[in-house]
Formats: structure tokens, sequence, C-alpha cells
């Protein structure tokens, strides 16, 4: 009998791996074949969550759902307006003119490494930087024809894109009225120890991540962009924007971005890559230790190496849509998971932290 309660558990244990795997696989597939309506919806629920913030203040000055919903979608509608006209010209205009000057740049630090060798070798020094230089400058290459051919095939769907754009903002119009309502059917259908500290996690998990993360995004291109103009780089804006849209990724993201805009500088201006990765650098320890502690709060902490877990998982399975929404799912199942073994409904706050410091650590 004893064994063959440990057969049991061994098969139980054994089996779980292959049919996670085999379910990660499915949702892979599942995403590449419904890819558009579940980038759309998913998109349209992240609007939606953080549109409900607004909405509810309005709400508290005795003006009805419907009513302020409308409002905030009518601000938000002439904001994305303001910034079509003024912002994206501007940065489409940047990004063409950066792909075209990302030859002559390399170009140019072909010369300064060559310059370098010849005087290693003037001190009998053997340094020899071609073969490592050549790579670099080939891997810039792909890049810079990838942007470019993507910058090409957007161009060509920009009808598609404003269609998109269109059926978000009605969903998202839908979701904040009806929202609830079909939330509420569904999570109906599971039972009340389940349902109920999902619902809550999952709330709190997306609403606390997405604001967060887009206003400490914020915070790096206004801290970043006055900076990088009294320095003088080129495509100061350009390069801002791309920190603070990379920060949006928990954790790796900052770190990707300033690297690659610090490559970007280093290939034109070895001196100015300096006052730029310490200038970023310097404004992301602000963010991470100052800020993010503060706009995150003190939730229920997710070990950083769940957290990389979920990004790589979130990024095989959807792509960069995978890695925005690894991190709240993950904190929402964890939360869910907390709470049911608490099995105290009335006092759960769920949520997680993503530690932004030199150490990480985990909220027991």
């Amino acid at each position: 009998m004893r064994r063959s309660a440990s057969l049991q558990t061994l098969l139980i244990y054994g089996l779980s791996g292959p049919i996670i795997a085999l379910n990660i696989w499915l949702l892979s597939v599942l995403f590449r074949f419904f890819q558009n309506p579940i980038t759309i919806l998913s998109i349209a629920a992240i609007l939606a969550f953080l549109l409900n913030y607004p909405v509810k203040l309005l709400e508290k000055v005795r003006i009805t759902r419907t009513q302020a919903v409308i409002i905030v979608l009518l601000l938000t509608l002439t904001l994305f307006i303001v910034l079509g006209v003024t912002l994206v010209p501007m940065l489409i205009d940047q990004t063409i003119q950066l792909l075209n000057k990302i030859p002559d740049w390399l170009a140019t630090s072909q010369a300064n490494l060559d310059h370098l060798e010849s005087l290693a070798k003037q001190r009998r020094l053997s340094i020899d930087l071609k073969l490592v230089t050549n790579q670099i400058n080939a891997n810039i290459q792909n890049l810079v024809q990838q942007i470019a051919s993507g910058v090409v095939g957007f161009a060509g769907t920009l009808l598609s894109g404003i269609l998109n754009v269109v059926l978000v903002i009605v969903l998202a119009f839908y979701m904040l009225i009806y929202g609830d309502r079909v939330w509420s059917g569904l999570v109906n259908l599971l039972p009340s120890n389940i349902g109920i500290p999902f619902s809550r996690s999952l709330q709190l998990n997306f609403q606390n991540f997405f604001l967060s993360q887009l206003l400490l995004g914020l915070f790096m291109v206004i801290a970043l962009t006055p900076i990088f103009l009294f320095l003088k780089v080129p495509f100061a804006l350009l390069f801002a924007i791309i920190i603070g849209i990379s920060g949006l990724i928990p954790v790796v993201g900052a770190t990707l971005g300033i690297g690659l805009v610090t490559m970007l500088v280093l290939i034109q201006n070895w001196w100015l890559a300096f006052p730029v990765a310490t200038m970023a650098v310097i404004m992301q320890q602000i963010k991470d230790n100052l800020l993010a502690p503060k706009l995150m709060g003190n939730f229920i902490g997710l070990n950083p190496l769940w957290i990389f877990i979920a990004i790589l998982m979130g990024f095989e399975i959807a792509g960069l849509l995978g890695t925005l929404v690894a991190v709240p799912i993950a904190g929402t199942i964890k939360g869910t998971f907390d709470a049911i073994k608490s099995s105290n409904h009335s006092d759960f706050v769920s949520n997680f932290r993503v530690n932004y410091g030199s150490e990480f650590e985990e909220d027991e």
C-alpha cells in the first residue's frame, strides 16, 4: 500500500513537468494563431485598467460612470491626437536620420579603432581589433536593416494600424462600462475560494504594475531628454524615449535600453558615450531606489528568479506583449495561491513587488 502511494506520488511529479511544457507550447501555438485579436484585446484591457483610475475619480464628484468614461476617453483621444501631430512625426524623422547616419558612424568608429591599433603597435602591444569590430559592425548593420524593413512594413500597414487603434479604443470603452459585469460572470464560474482572491489579485496586480511602469518610464523620458540635450547628444529625444519605453519591461528593460543607446553613441563619439551612460544609470538608480518603492508599495514579493523565468516564458509565448504581461500574471498566480493558503479573503491584499535595488529580497 505504501509502495503504491509512493509510486503515485512519483508519477504525479514525473508527469507534471511534461504537462506544463505541453501547456506552454499549446499557449504559444494558440497565441500565434489568434495573435491579432489577442493583442488587440490585451492592449484594450490594459488601457481600460489605466483609465479606470480617472474614471473612479470623476465618479466621486457625482458623475455617472458612462459620462465619466466618455469624458476620460475624449481627453485620452485628444492627448493621442496632440502627440500624433507633434511628437510622432519628430520621432519618425529622427529615426530615419539615425538609420541614414549609422553607416557613417560605423566608418568613423572603424577609423578610430584602426588609429588605436596603430598606436598600440608603436608601443609594441599586440592588439588585433579587426575581427571584433567587423563582427560588431555586421551585427549593427543587420539590426539597422531589420529596423528599416520594419519601418517600411509599418508604413505599408498604416491603414491596418489605424483600424486597430480604433478597435482598441472601442473595446476599452465597452470594457470600462460593461467590464465589471462580464468579469463577474466569468469569476462566478470558479469556486468562491478561488474566484474571489483571483479577481482581486488580477485587478491589483495589473492596475498597479502598468500604472507604475508607465509613470516610471515617463520619468526617465522627462529626466533624460534635457540631460541629453545639454550634453549635445544627437537624437536626444529619440534616445530618451528608447530608454523610457524599454523600462516598461521590468528588471532588465532599462538596462537593455541604456546599453543600446550607449552603443549607438559609442560608435559615433567615444568620449560622449561615457557621460551618456553615466547619467542614464544615475537616473535609473533614482527611479529604482527612490520612486519605484513609493509607486509599487509594500506588497507580497516575487523572487527575482521567478521574475526572469516569467519574462522569458512570456517572450517565448507572446513576444513583446508576453514580456509586458508576464510579471503581473505571475504576481496574480502567486497572490491567488497565497490567498487560498491563508483562507483569509476579507483581509486579502495581493500584489507583487519588483525589487529595484542592488539587492533583491522576497517579502515573507
